[in-house]
């Protein structure tokens, strides 16, 4: 057995009534600590992601990188995992939706790894970084007239703005018409919900846009997918649109709350550009906190613990971003040196277009809405109780209504980023400008009805 990384000399055995759960009210209201209780375990312990669920988390930031980075004793087809060929796992698990297999790129290793990200890379870089602040800037425009106009002027800003503004930026990327980005949305909104036939309306509407596609190639993701020297067949480019979908929606939404909520706290010092609040949010509050599954392909001993082969190692992202060893000569680092896109060969493809996405709808609700507060500290906020995502539950605001047409506003201390580079080195585009009245809504669902209002229905 491969013995990595020292041991920490404390005894890494389960605390006396069991494993600690990841999910539920405790875990919910001060993850941190539970973190702390796990790191005193060791590099890892073992945790019950879900109910009758029990995988070994990796705490440690250094043992994270190792397993990240070692992708020959650590895979990541989930076809290994012991527990669940000996159907040890319950059928209802709310952990298979998220650990259970797929034909993608998140679940494969070697050649078929490398096939598929190749294809999906390749296909993300074609996507013009300035059309996609613009569709950012649209969205958050739509979204923000959809609010700004109450008369209390108050709003729950996750559920307003953050979790639909990366639906409506994907709908558009992928080249949904309206209808079929409809059923998207209802579809991926449903399984992160936990609605039953969820899966089954995305599986058949991403069929549909597919085979539009195959008959109307496009200037879109979808298009790029299937057109790529991969040649990828009609599944795989579901299974992959899916991952694109998953692994950039639910992440994007925790990243734009928690990134608006720091800018808007009380203890955000003035004058420090919204890029900053985007960076220290993937540092502190990794949007996907629990996740990577890993499965050794032998024995392998990781300090005092052995982790057996085929049993699932899953990657606190959150906990080794904070590991005390890590944040005490953490001004020393990289801005990027956090975990909270991955490392190594399945490193989130995403993350420059992630960033963005997340730094213009933070810019953007600040230019629209100039005197927007929270009505609640941020240190008062609560967080989602699941494992999987570090997300705030809700992030009430307050705001001046805007009852007529206004231009683009300027907050009393603006953000130096607004007119600084992306971290791309793009300039940022000015904000397109729309209406901040809303007419009579056309009929379907959201991305119907974002359309409508970008073609000035």
């Amino acid at each position: 057995m491969q013995q990595p990384l020292e041991t920490t000399g404390v005894p890494a055995e389960c605390p006396a009534h069991g494993n600690i759960p990841l999910y539920g009210p405790d875990f919910g209201s001060d993850p941190e600590r539970t973190y702390d209780k796990l790191r005193s375990m060791g590099h890892s312990a073992p945790v019950d992601i879900a109910p009758g669920v029990e995988v070994e988390l990796v705490t440690s930031y250094d043992a994270s990188l190792y397993i990240l980075q070692n992708p020959q004793l650590f895979v990541r087809d989930s076809r290994r995992w012991n527990a669940l060929n000996e159907g040890r796992v319950p059928e209802d698990s709310p952990a298979l939706p998220m650990m259970g297999y797929r034909p993608n790129a998140l679940f494969s290793d070697g050649a078929a790894h490398a096939r598929l990200r190749q294809a999906v890379t390749e296909s993300l870089a074609t996507v013009d970084q300035s059309r996609l602040i613009r569709l950012t800037q649209q969205s958050a425009d739509y979204l923000i007239s959809r609010f700004s106009s109450e008369p209390l002027g108050q709003a729950e800003l996750v559920a307003a703005y953050a979790q639909p503004l990366p639906l409506l930026v994907f709908g558009d990327l992928f080249g949904c018409p309206p209808e079929i980005g409809d059923r998207v949305i209802a579809g991926i909104t449903g399984i992160f919900q936990g609605t039953p036939g969820a899966d089954e309306i995305l599986g058949a509407a991403l069929g549909e846009l597919i085979a539009l596609k195959r008959r109307q190639p496009g200037e879109d993701l979808t298009t790029r997918l299937m057109v790529h020297s991969a040649r990828l067949n009609d599944e795989e480019v579901l299974h992959q649109l899916v991952t694109l979908l998953s692994g950039g929606t639910a992440p994007l939404t925790a990243a734009i709350g928690t990134s608006a909520a720091l800018y808007l706290s009380d203890d955000w010092p003035t004058g420090l550009p919204v890029e900053d609040a985007v960076v220290k949010t993937l540092w502190n509050y990794a949007p996907i906190a629990n996740y990577a599954g890993h499965y050794p392909t032998q024995d392998v001993e990781l300090g005092d613990r052995t982790l057996r082969a085929g049993d699932p190692v899953l990657i606190s992202f959150a906990a080794a971003n904070t590991d005390p060893k890590l944040t005490a000569h953490r001004e020393q680092l990289s801005p990027k040196a956090h975990l909270a896109f991955g490392a190594g060969p399945h490193a989130c493809p995403a993350k420059d277009p992630a960033f963005m996405i997340a730094a213009t709808a933070v810019e953007s609700l600040l230019n629209r809405l100039p005197d927007v507060e929270m009505r609640v500290p941020f240190g008062e906020l609560a967080w989602v109780a699941a494992p999987w995502s570090r997300s705030l539950v809700t992030v009430p605001i307050r705001f001046t209504p805007r009852t007529v047409a206004q231009p683009v506003g300027t907050r009393k201390a603006p953000s130096p980023s607004v007119q600084a580079p992306s971290p791309t080195g793009v300039h940022q585009p000015p904000a397109a400008h729309r209406p901040s009245h809303a007419a009579a809504r056309p009929k379907g669902g959201l991305f119907s009805r974002f359309r409508a209002w970008m073609n000035g229905e």
